[in-house]
């Protein structure tokens, strides 16, 4: 299996990086920057093409990974779908999280199949990248001959491979911007609060820690604490009345703090009563 890659970014360069750390046969890499090309060269080695032409790459292989920003992969299907002639039995694969295979089509009708693959990861840097696949989950869907070759891959890439249907993608990707992207908004919300009081996020490290621990090991409804769980309404609207001067902060705090009142009802943590107390603090009744 030749495995040629379109796109020498950070996840283009990771993915070829830890694919040919664990033997598998990647045979060419495209980018129209040349600056990526050389970098690309400086961690894969010299023993592969490096070219401008994505359609060199097709040419050179097997499986054709796109590795290009989402808003790029239908550009690259289109020219590769002008120029290519035939791509029987060939593979492509986008690394998209949130599109499903059917963006590159009409590559099915030259004869290729259409998968993706996406691995569940943050990638700040090519380095870290590297660092973290070996443990990450791997995602894939596409026909049937994708997914048998997908898993293959994923399973020379990351920890775990888990299919998922096409027309789930945009949930999968939803969920992963929730607990990834959102909760860095989340960690910079506190952060502006903090700063009204001239404290940093340094000594709130280790109880972040802790709750991503309780997390991992509990899951986030039995790993829910603080006053929401406890009932305590007056606390609740202490908080409001502080963030007023800051009405996104105040939003959401709302909006979360809602969601928690309902994972509190369903712990079975509160009565009726305090669970009446608590909707009306967080809709700012009798204040």
């Amino acid at each position: 299996m030749r495995i040629g890659i379109i796109g020498a970014g950070k996840v283009g360069i990771s993915i070829g990086y830890v694919l040919k750390n664990n033997g598998m046969d990647v045979v060419a890499l495209s980018d129209r920057r040349t600056a990526a090309l050389d970098t690309a060269r400086g961690l894969l080695g010299v023993d592969m093409v490096y070219t401008s032409d994505n359609l060199e790459v097709v040419g050179s292989a097997d499986v054709i990974a796109l590795t290009t920003q989402d808003r790029v992969i239908q550009d690259v299907v289109r020219e590769i779908n002008d120029r290519a002639e035939d791509l029987a039995g060939k593979l492509f694969f986008h690394t998209s999280g949130a599109d499903p295979c059917s963006i590159l089509m009409p590559l099915d009708e030259k004869g290729a199949h259409l998968g993706s693959l996406h691995p569940l990861q943050t990638f700040p840097d090519i380095e870290s990248a590297i660092d973290v696949l070996p443990d990450t989950s791997i995602f894939i869907e596409g026909d049937d001959k994708a997914r048998e070759i997908l898993r293959f891959i994923g399973e020379n890439l990351g920890a775990k491979v888990h299919a998922i249907e096409s027309a789930d993608k945009v949930l999968y990707h939803l969920a992963a911007v929730t607990v990834c992207n959102l909760l860095s908004a989340l960690m910079y919300t506190g952060v502006g609060v903090m700063e009204r009081i001239g404290i940093g996020l340094e000594p709130f490290i280790p109880i972040i820690r802790a709750t991503m621990k309780n997390i991992e090991n509990k899951g986030p409804l039995a790993a829910l604490t603080g006053p929401i769980m406890r009932g305590d309404d007056s606390t609740v609207r202490a908080h409001i009345e502080a963030i007023r001067p800051m009405p996104l902060h105040e939003e959401i705090y709302r909006a979360l703090s809602r969601m928690a009142l309902e994972m509190s009802v369903r712990n079975g943590a509160l009565d009726e009563d305090r669970r009446e107390a608590m909707r009306r603090a967080l809709e700012g009744k009798d204040e």
